[in-house]
């Protein structure tokens, strides 16, 4: 017997397509939406036995959101999400948020309404290389930086810690420039990528973040580095 479900994708032709996909293998989809609270309000209103729910970015903050809501609102309803191989955490979250289920975006169709089926029928619906892959990166973790300041100094570039510094200093874009022997026109990007790597408006507000974080302690030994 085919399954009465809702489709809800990151990309509405994508979720479209599976929605196709579906109804050819006889289930009965009520609705293919984009995520977001229109989404949510769709499932609650349309009370599926599953949701498939796409997305790109399961580690991503509020992703699972609109899952949250529809187990509040609609707990009958299973959720299986549908996205790229998660980090342990992207797993984490969406079981946390009531998910049912997670299969991989690339996985063909007839794994999909495998785990559809299963989800309908109150089981859990992980592959099993998912799971291995999840524990094998959960027992041997990539190194994570310590602290704010080794995040943001992280993101930079030898160059751009020189700038940073030198910015934090009190120096204009000529001394930049002279100091590093670059033009200016060189110097006032380099300045430019260090303020939107560190998600700040104003060289005042970059050396601030610098000395809040520590992150200048840290980036002396690092200036005037070979490039």
């Amino acid at each position: 017997m085919g399954v009465r479900l809702v489709v809800v994708d990151d990309h509405r032709l994508h979720a479209e397509a599976l929605a196709s996909a579906l109804k050819l293998r006889g289930h009965r989809v009520l609705a293919a939406a984009a995520p977001g609270a229109g989404a949510a309000e769709v499932v609650v209103g349309r009370a599926p036995e599953v949701c498939l729910f796409g997305t790109a970015a399961p580690a991503a903050a509020g992703a699972f959101e609109p899952v949250a809501r529809i187990k509040r609102e609609r707990p009958q309803v299973a959720v299986v999400v549908l996205g790229p191989v998660p980090s342990p955490r992207g797993i984490a979250a969406a079981f946390a948020a009531g998910a049912s289920g997670y299969v991989r975006h690339d996985e063909r169709i007839e794994g999909v309404e495998r785990a559809l089926l299963k989800a309908r029928a109150g089981e859990a619906a992980v592959a099993p290389q998912l799971l291995a892959g999840a524990f094998a990166e959960l027992l041997n973790p990539a190194a994570q930086p310590d602290d704010e300041a080794q995040r943001l100094l992280g993101l930079l570039t030898h160059r751009e810690v020189e700038v940073l510094v030198r910015v934090a200093e009190g120096e204009d874009t000529r001394l930049i420039a002279a100091g590093m022997g670059i033009a200016p026109s060189t110097a006032r990007t380099h300045v430019q990528r260090v303020l939107m790597k560190l998600g700040v408006g104003s060289r005042l507000e970059a050396a601030a973040l610098a000395a809040r974080t520590g992150l200048l302690d840290r980036a002396v030994p690092r200036q005037r580095t070979a490039y």
